[in-house]
């Protein structure tokens, strides 16, 4: 097992589990935990591992960023803002373009990030509890890299309903609109994972990494060219008056007075 301070890699003859593991945070994501994340799944890409499993250590499998550390940076200057945004986006795409199979094996509320990393696996399974959302706009921040993929995994209209309300909704929901590929009983869930990882070992590791890569190849050119601008609008609105306010109410648990600025 190899221990990083946010997450856990585990090796089990041909699979790799990374956890995440900051469940006094309900597994928020920090700089630090996305450094860790890439390079976990770079170790796992390395080892003889054919399928990495994705998970939450706890009661939660990621709440989304860590919304305090993001309003230490808050007031960094824009260079620093693009700089963590174009981080973002690297962890977000190297999740989706991963060479192996990947399943989330979502354990407990997944949200806004947290729920882009769940649902960026090839595969997400889930506990009927499991929540999925994106409310970045009830705190004043933007969606943007997410709903670069968003849009491509349940079409526009289905994008705005989630993106603009900000509502969240079970796995059931999720499965019936293609973000949730199972939903599994709370105490099957690892099991059910590594029973699926296990059929995936069985098949040919290069037709695995061809037809994903192929998959990715379709879309490419275009999917890096939004992301792009995804990044910038991520960087941009950490500079907007509503930003400022809607973490401050969130951690001091109030009702954002919003300026529209």
């Amino acid at each position: 097992m190899s221990v990083h301070e946010t997450l856990k890699l585990e090796f089990e003859e041909d699979l790799a589990t990374v956890t995440l593991n900051r469940p006094e945070k309900r597994n928020a994501i920090s700089r630090r935990m996305i450094e860790e994340l890439l390079a976990a799944l770079e170790q796992a890409e390395s080892a003889p591992a054919r399928a990495v499993i994705l998970t939450g250590a706890g009661k939660a499998f990621c709440s989304g960023m860590d919304l305090e550390a993001l309003r230490a940076i808050a007031g960094q200057p824009p260079e620093g803002n693009l700089e963590d945004s174009r981080l973002m986006a690297r962890m977000f795409y190297r999740v989706y373009s991963y060479p192996k199979p990947l399943i989330a094996a979502v354990n407990g509320a997944a949200l806004a990030g947290g729920c882009g990393l769940a649902t960026l696996c090839d595969f997400t399974l889930a506990v009927p509890g499991a929540q999925f959302g994106y409310p970045e706009v009830r705190i004043g921040f933007l969606p943007a890299i997410v709903a670069v993929f968003l849009v491509r995994q349940v079409g526009e209209k289905r994008a705005r309903d989630l993106l603009l309300t900000g509502r969240t909704f079970q796995a059931q929901e999720g499965l019936s609109f293609g973000l949730v590929t199972e939903v599994v009983p709370a105490e099957r869930l690892l099991e059910r994972a590594r029973e699926l990882a296990a059929s995936l070992a069985a098949c040919s590791s290069t037709s695995l990494f061809r037809t994903k890569r192929l998959l990715l190849d379709l879309d490419r050119p275009q999917l890096e060219s939004e992301l792009e601008l995804a990044v910038r609008e991520n960087a941009d609105i950490r500079s907007t008056a509503d930003f400022r306010e809607g973490l401050a109410a969130f951690l001091e648990k109030r009702k954002p007075a919003w300026t529209g600025k």
